[in-house]
C-alpha cells in the first residue's frame, strides 16, 4: 500500500522557481516531505479499510438478515442496504465543515470510531428477542454515516500536494478503494469456512461465525486505523506550487509558510463537476445492479451461476481499474485530466451502445413462476436479492430464462454474451478514468484553500448516485427492457458530454485561472 506514493514522492517539489523571489525561495525539508507522505499513506489505508467495511459483508446480508428476523423481506433488504450510501450521504458534508476549521485527525478518530462501534452492533445483531432487522439496518446506517470521512480524506489529500502531485496522489487513493471493493469479497469468502454455527462466547454473547467474523476483523483494524493516525498523521498542507501554507487546521506553524493565495473559486465549474461526479457513479451504480438479471434472463443461467459468474466478472473489473488508476498517472501528464475526463465518457457510451440489442435472437423464455430469477417488479431490494439468494434445501434451481411476466422477453432480441463482455470491459475503462479526473479536477478547482465542505457535497453526490441509480434501472429494466434502459443510459451519457463540452475551459485549477501558475 504504501509503494503506491513512491512515483509521486518521486516529482518535483515546487516546479521551476523564479530566482530572487522571497515566497520561492521556501523549500520544503526533508523531514517535513517525509511527514507529509507518510501521513497521505495512512489516509491510503484509511480509504482502503472503509471500502472492505462497505464490500466485506455485502454477499451475506441477504442470508443473515433472514437468519437473525424471519419477518425481513427483500423490501427491507433495499432499505438495509441503501442505509450505507444514506448514512454516508448525511456524513460527508458534516465531516467536511468540521475538518474545515479544526485537525483533521478529530472528524478521522470520531468517524472511525462510529464504525467501529457500529461493526461491533452488527456481531450482536441476533442477540435481542425481536426488532433484529432494525438493529441490523441501524448498524448499516452508522458504517455508512463512517464512511462519511472519504471527504474529510480527499480533502486532505488535496490540501497536502501541489498541482503536480495531485493527481497521482487522488489517483493512489481511488486504487487503495477499489482494492478495498475487490477484497472485501475475498476476505468474506474466506470467513465462509468457519460456517454458520461458528463459535459462541458465552461470556459476553458473542457469536462468532461467517457473518460476525468479518465485521469483527473489521472492527479490529478500525483500532489499529484510529491508533495510526493518532500517532502519525500529522496536518499538512501546500499550495498548488508545492509550499507550505498557514492553515487552522495546523498543529504548529512556521514562519517560514506562506499565507494562503486568495481570490474566488469558480462557482459554475465547482457545480458542473458535482453534476459529472454524480452521473459517473449514477451509471456505474445500475451497471452493477442490472449484471446479474442481465446475465440470467439473456443466457438462462441458475441463481448460482449467476453469482459465480457475474462475481469473477465484477472482480475482473476491479482488477481493471486497479490497472487504469495506475496508467493515469502516467497519461495525465501527456494530455491532462479534461482529455481523459472526456474520452473516459466516450469510451462509457460506447460501451452501453454495444449493449443495445439488435438481431433475431431472442432469449430462452420461462414459462414458470419463479421467484428471484430475474428483476422483478416492486422494490430496490428485490432486485439486489438475486446475488444472495442461493438454494438451501436442494440443488434443484428450477425454471431458467427471461420470465414471460416481463412482457418486452417475447420481442426484445437477447443480448450476445461478446456483446455482454464487450461492453463490461469497455465500461470497466471509462469508470475509473472519469472517477478520478472528475474529483482530480474537482480538488484543482478549489485551490489550496480548506475543501472540506466541498468534499463532502461531493462524496454525498455520489452517495446519492448509488442510491438513484439502481432504482432508476430496475423500473425502467423492468418495465420496459434493455433496449429502452441502455438507450435513455446513452442519453444521458451524451448530455454529460455535452456539459462537460459546455465547462471544458472552466475545469482549470485555482492558481491557472488567477494567472499565478501557467497550465
Amino acid at each position: 500500500m504504501a509503494s503506491l506514493g513512491v512515483e509521486a514522492e518521486q516529482e518535483p517539489l515546487l516546479g521551476h522557481s523564479i530566482p530572487g523571489s522571497r515566497e520561492w525561495d521556501i523549500i520544503e525539508t526533508e523531514e517535513h516531505y517525509k511527514s507529509r507522505w507518510r501521513s497521505i499513506r495512512i489516509l491510503y489505508l484509511t480509504m482502503f479499510l472503509s471500502s472492505v467495511g462497505f464490500s466485506v459483508v455485502i454477499m451475506s446480508i441477504w442470508p443473515y438478515l433472514q437468519k437473525i428476523d424471519h419477518t425481513a423481506d427483500a423490501s427491507f433488504l433495499g432499505w438495509v442496504i441503501a442505509s450505507f450510501s444514506l448514512g454516508q450521504m448525511v456524513a460527508s458534508p458534516i465531516f467536511g465543515l468540521w475538518s474545515n476549521y479544526r485537525p483533521r485527525k478529530e472528524p478521522l478518530t470520531v468517524s472511525i470510531f462510529i464504525s467501529v462501534a457500529a461493526n461491533c452492533l452488527y456481531a450482536y445483531v441476533q442477540v435481542p428477542a425481536s426488532h433484529n432487522k432494525y438493529y441490523m439496518l441501524v448498524a448499516r446506517g452508522l458504517v455508512g454515516f463512517g464512511a462519511g470521512n472519504v471527504a474529510v480524506i480527499r480533502s486532505y489529500i488535496a490540501g497536502a500536494t501541489s498541482l503536480q502531485e495531485r493527481t497521482s496522489s487522488m489517483a493512489n487513493t481511488s486504487a487503495c478503494q477499489a482494492l478495498g471493493f475487490i477484497l472485501g469479497p475475498v476476505f468474506q469468502t474466506c470467513f465462509a469456512l468457519i460456517g454458520e454455527k461458528g463459535v459462541t462466547w458465552d461470556t459476553i454473547k458473542l457469536q462468532i461465525n461467517m457473518y460476525t467474523a468479518p465485521v469483527l476483523l473489521g472492527a479490529f483494524l478500525g483500532i489499529l486505523n484510529i491508533i495510526l493516525i493518532l500517532t502519525v498523521l500529522r496536518e499538512h498542507r501546500v499550495d498548488d506550487s508545492g509550499r507550505q501554507c498557514k492553515n487552522i487546521n495546523f498543529e504548529e506553524a512556521s514562519t517560514d509558510e506562506v499565507q494562503v493565495p486568495q481570490g474566488n473559486i469558480d462557482q459554475v465549474a465547482v457545480v458542473a463537476t458535482n453534476v459529472l461526479f454524480f452521473v459517473i457513479l449514477f451509471i456505474f451504480a445500475l451497471f452493477e445492479t442490472i449484471v446479474t438479471p442481465l446475465t440470467m434472463d439473456m443466457y438462462a443461467w441458475t441463481r448460482e451461476q449467476a453469482v459465480l459468474y457475474d462475481g469473477i466478472i465484477l472482480a475482473a473489473l476491479g482488477v481493471e481499474a486497479v490497472i487504469i488508476f495506475m496508467g493515469i498517472k502516467l497519461l495525465s501528464k501527456k494530455v491532462g485530466e479534461r482529455a481523459i475526463l472526456l474520452g473516459g465518457l466516450i469510451v462509457v457510451w460506447v460501451g452501453f451502445f454495444i449493449l443495445l440489442p439488435w438481431g433475431h435472437q431472442f432469449p430462452k423464455i420461462q414459462w414458470e413462476d419463479l421467484h428471484n430469477n430475474s428483476i422483478p417488479n416492486t422494490t430496490f431490494g428485490e432486485i439486489i436479492i438475486t446475488l444472495w439468494k442461493i438454494p438451501r434445501e436442494d440443488h434443484n434451481e428450477g425454471p431458467t430464462g427471461c420470465p414471460v411476466e416481463q412482457a418486452w422477453c417475447l420481442y426484445t432480441p437477447m443480448i450476445h454474451l461478446a456483446q455482454f463482455l464487450t461492453s463490461a470491459v469497455l465500461i470497466g475503462i471509462g469508470y475509473p478514468s472519469c472517477n478520478v479526473m472528475s474529483y482530480t479536477l474537482y480538488s484543482k478547482i478549489l485551490g489550496p484553500k480548506p475543501q472540506g465542505v466541498y468534499m463532502g457535497w461531493l462524496t454525498a453526490s455520489g452517495s446519492a448516485a448509488r442510491i438513484l441509480g439502481p432504482v432508476f434501472i430496475s423500473q425502467v429494466y423492468a418495465a420496459w427492457g434493455p433496449r429502452w434502459a441502455f438507450s435513455l443510459v446513452c442519453g444521458m451519457v451524451v448530455l454529460t458530454i455535452t456539459l462537460l463540452g459546455v465547462v471544458y475551459r472552466r475545469l482549470i485549477a485555482f492558481s491557472v485561472r488567477h494567472g499565478r501558475i501557467q497550465e
